[in-house]
């Protein structure tokens, strides 16, 4: 069940900022940077895994000067909950990954159980190569089944949200990274 307005105003003015959104926009540019160097000539095949990674994605193709394609993929452990479960596939990675190199755009490296599983599948699926950027990763005392590419920003190993990521539905919308109370 989502929370109410007032449930949703106060899990904001409860939170714990994380990272300001000059923060994130200089973390952004940053990657845009190293996708540029390395990916430039290539012409790539972004997919973007829904819904978190869509305000990543935004912000990052206004400083992506070279031609690409655009798809996306829905797969989540979370849904709206705290806690993640087994993998939902809603929208499976398109055919047209096949001989091309995949850049995987997300919002978050958390245990990457669920990145991993689409790179899996990207993979299975016969791209040229398969590399993953995201505006966040997770730091953890476990390792993880994946390494991402690109990274922007580490967070604590608490529940955050903001720039793509929500608090039980609400503040993807948001421009700089919290942490929820009590996480």
């Amino acid at each position: 069940m989502k929370p109410s307005s007032d449930e949703a105003l106060r899990l904001r003015e409860e939170a714990d900022l994380v990272c300001t959104s000059a923060q994130v926009n200089e973390s952004i540019q940053r990657v845009a940077k190293e996708l540029t160097r390395d990916l430039s000539t290539h012409y790539p095949l972004f997919v973007v895994v829904m819904r978190g990674g869509v305000y990543f994605a935004g912000q990052l193709m206004a400083y992506l000067d070279f031609p690409l394609e655009l798809e996306y993929v829905h797969a989540t452990r979370y849904g709206e909950q705290t806690a993640g479960r087994d993998i939902d596939w809603r929208i499976t990675p398109p055919s047209s990954v096949e001989g091309r190199d995949v850049v995987l755009i997300d919002d978050i490296l958390d245990a990457g159980i669920t990145l991993a599983a689409i790179r899996d599948r990207i993979a299975a699926m016969g791209a040229a190569s398969c590399r993953c950027a995201v505006l966040a990763e997770k730091i953890l005392p476990q390792p993880k089944p994946l390494r991402a590419e690109y990274v922007g920003v580490e967070v604590p190993n608490r529940f955050v949200f903001g720039c793509g990521m929500d608090a039980k539905g609400h503040w993807r919308n948001l421009p700089a990274i919290y942490a929820m109370k009590g996480t």
